[in-house]
């Protein structure tokens, strides 16, 4: 799955430039209020400054409660769920239902982003409703999915993670 880049690029440093020269790195990111940093054999960082950290804080909870606030009024909640489908278009392949229980989940997955700071509440929540659009938008695999399982035996589980 792609990642879908919602703000401007960052300007990327190196990991061996910050080792080499934080100074530089550091001065860099208060100018531009955040940094890439590339490294070669891990997954790259942000480097930001704190401010700009605590008004991303800020930005997420407020608009965590608004869209909240919104869902509790008709109207609200009504142009909400005409606006999904601009931000997510594969949600025509929900049915109503499903669109309403996504648009509750990505919501509560928000709200638990911004209070509780469980980032991935949100990725997760976006990525299992899209693999359920697929499969809807897929006959073959609808089909499938909707056939029952034979026995009660699904065979062996992997348990994964620790």
């Amino acid at each position: 799955m792609s990642t879908v880049r919602l703000g401007p690029e960052l300007e990327s440093v190196s990991f061996t430039d910050l080792s080499r020269n934080p100074k530089a790195v550091a001065a860099k990111t208060k100018e531009l209020g955040s940094v890439r940093v590339t490294h070669r054999d891990a997954p790259d960082m942000v480097l930001c400054t704190a401010a700009l950290a605590e008004r991303t804080e800020e930005n997420l909870t407020t608009a965590s409660r608004l869209f909240l606030a919104l869902m509790k009024q008709d109207d609200g909640a009504r142009s909400l769920l005409l606006a999904l489908p601009d931000v997510f278009p594969w949600v025509r392949h929900l049915d109503e239902e499903e669109v309403r229980a996504f648009t509750v989940e990505l919501l509560d997955a928000l709200s638990d982003a911004a209070e509780l700071g469980h980032r991935d509440a949100v990725h997760r929540t976006i990525v299992s409703w899209l693999a359920t659009a697929r499969i809807n938008a897929d006959p073959a695999q609808l089909a499938a999915a909707l056939q029952p399982l034979d026995g009660d035996d699904l065979g062996p589980v992997e348990v994964c993670g620790g």
